[in-house]
């Protein structure tokens, strides 16, 4: 027999009655019913039943056993008197007769158990994490991570696709958000870079005549922590094509996550229809650039509405450059509790407050009411209410002033209103590809023009979009949205050199730069580079999503604190003195 087993703890049934088995797995929980103990004994597969009476020659070593003490057992399998079995596990017709017991591992006090559904608080969990993943949702959790992966490498394969893994250690490159550096004992003074992304290495690899390229990449960015977003390191299905189109990436990259979601999405629906929503309309209608579209809300436009009526605030707010009125549908939202709730809203997230219309069955017929209505008269609120497809029972609220100083807010609202009124289909993954992005923004104090997004896109347009104002250029660049979060990046990339130099000067990068700082790509890029493009999956984020949850810490085998630290680990650490006598550095005290 196996040192340590011959079965799993997942693995014996009725047709095991009467053979004599070897299980190893920790104690989950013990039970003495009347001088028979009962132990649960589980395993990463499952949990089987044993026990053992006074009878049993090893019965005070089991008397001694503790919650997660690591244990070898032999015993008799038996079936379960009648009425007795357990339903709920697949070993739940049969238990075990130990007849001879080993300890492998005792466990001292245990800071937080693994039997039960008791909350712990989250510094505790990541500092034994070790435990925190012996419980079954997180072994739940971290099986799915590994099988989605898994599935992600298979699609891939199917599509023509070759896995390459690109550098750890590379040079410095602007993808959004601070480098991880590393510094170079060999060369004093000199850093290298975790990579925040494989993107100038996958553009290498289609210079370089590989027609097809994916990996599950790990990326480095030092960023603030969020719930959906580690602070460190996190990974992505990475891929590029050459030879394509905009098209030609969403229909590939669609089959795999479509596919991946219906595996393991167990059971809800998987929409098929990806709409394709520019970046200014998801703005307008959504308040965001990653709408959650399983709430049918669409916001609009009503400034006509306004300009020159009773409002007074509205109406000179409009007489301003650059204003607008927006309107939130609320449908089945009409009563004045819920009205005032959501102007209460708005005043918790910074806005003065937040207008509003309902309306309502008088029995002669429907009215409008609210202190818009009363200010701007029937005409114009009946003409908003057919606008918004609005009906008796329907509410609508209304923000102004400059998009950029409530646009968000008002994205936070129609997520609100919909949840409060049960309006979004929770049961469902609702995609959308949001393209057509600005490849530039302007600073409102300084008025310096920078990327807005990824400087290595190409423009639409090609060198000619350059000529005029740069905040009208769009990108070949898009993101996919999913249930209110961005789960994919992408974009066709800017393959012609001459283009580049320029996209980099209006952004304040003279050519000598540019050559600086990628001089790989820039001359990689003089030796017939092919058109190229393609995306990044959001590993992590996707599987948070499968898991139904929304910390993403809870899909990662060993995540960063909120504060970016290991507690497990103690990392990060201060470095020993010859550590930094040998690489030519010294600390300087934070005050």
């Amino acid at each position: 027999m196996h040192a340590f087993r011959s079965h799993s703890c997942a693995d014996l049934t009725a047709a095991h009655v009467g053979q004599t088995v070897r299980l190893s797995g920790w104690v989950h929980r013990v039970r003495d019913h009347g001088g028979v103990l009962f132990i649960d004994l589980r395993d990463h597969f499952g949990i089987t039943q044993v026990l053992c009476d006074p009878d049993s020659p090893v019965f005070e070593a089991v008397e001694k056993l503790r919650s997660e003490w690591c244990i070898r057992i032999d015993g008799e399998v038996k079936a379960r008197a009648e009425g007795l079995a357990n339903e709920k596990i697949p070993t739940g017709e049969i238990e075990v007769y130990i007849r001879d017991l080993e300890v492998l591992g005792e466990a001292a006090e245990l800071p937080l158990m693994v039997f039960g559904d008791q909350e712990y608080p989250e510094e505790t969990r990541l500092r034994y994490r070790y435990l925190d993943l012996r419980r079954e949702v997180m072994q739940r959790s971290m099986t799915l991570r590994s099988d989605v992966v898994a599935s992600m490498r298979r699609r891939m394969w199917d599509k023509g696709f070759r896995e390459y893994q690109t550098p750890i250690i590379t040079a410095s490159s602007p993808e959004g958000a601070r480098d991880f550096l590393v510094p170079s004992r060999l060369h004093p003074g000199k850093f290298y870079a975790l990579p925040q992304a494989p993107q100038l290495f996958k553009q290498l690899i289609m210079v370089s005549g590989f027609d097809k390229y994916f990996q599950i990449a790990p990326c480095f960015r030092d960023e603030d922590p969020r719930a959906d977003r580690s602070p460190t390191d996190f990974y992505q299905l990475d891929l590029e094509m050459s030879f394509v189109e905009q098209q030609d990436v969403f229909d590939t990259i669609q089959p795999v996550l479509q596919g991946v979601f219906e595996e393991f999405g167990g059971g809800r629906k998987v929409d098929t229809d990806w709409p394709q929503i520019s970046y200014r309309d998801a703005a307008l209608w959504y308040g965001t650039d990653k709408p959650d579209l399983r709430n049918p809300i669409k916001m609009d436009v009503v400034s006509d509405h306004f300009r020159g009526s009773g409002f007074a605030i509205f109406a000179k707010l409009l007489e301003q450059e650059g204003t607008q009125i927006r309107a939130i549908p609320a449908p089945n939202g009409g009563s004045r509790k819920f009205c005032d709730r959501m102007n209460a809203f708005a005043q918790k997230e910074g806005l003065p407050g937040m207008g509003y219309i309902f309306w309502r069955d008088q029995g002669q017929g429907m009215e409008a009411a609210g202190p818009l209505a009363k200010n701007i008269g029937p005409e114009r609120t009946e003409a908003i209410r057919q606008q918004l497809g609005l009906d008796v029972g329907d509410a609508a609220f209304f923000l102004g002033g400059k998009p950029s100083s409530f646009e968000k807010v008002a994205g936070k609202a129609r997520d609100v209103i919909g949840e409060e009124l049960g309006l979004a289909d929770k049961d469902r993954f609702a995609f959308a590809w949001i393209v057509d992005f600005p490849i530039y923004e302007k600073d409102d104090e300084t008025g310096k023009i920078d990327f807005e997004h990824n400087p290595f896109s190409m423009p639409q347009g090609g060198i000619a979009a350059l000529d005029g104002d740069p905040l009208d250029v769009l990108g070949y660049q898009y993101d996919l949205a999913c249930n209110g979060y961005e789960l994919v990046s992408g974009a066709i990339r800017n393959h012609k050199l001459e283009i580049m130099i320029k996209a980099f000067e209006i952004a304040g990068y003279d050519e000598a730069e540019v050559r600086k700082r990628f001089g790989g790509l820039v001359n990689a890029f003089q030796y017939g580079a092919p058109p190229h493009g393609g995306c990044a999956a959001g590993i992590d984020r996707i599987v948070m999503l499968l898991a139904d949850t929304v910390n993403i810490r809870e899909v990662i085998m060993f995540p960063m604190n909120q504060r970016a630290e290991d507690l497990m680990m103690d990392a990060p650490s201060a470095p020993t003195s010859d550590q930094l006598m040998e690489l030519g550095l010294r600390v300087i005290p934070q005050e």
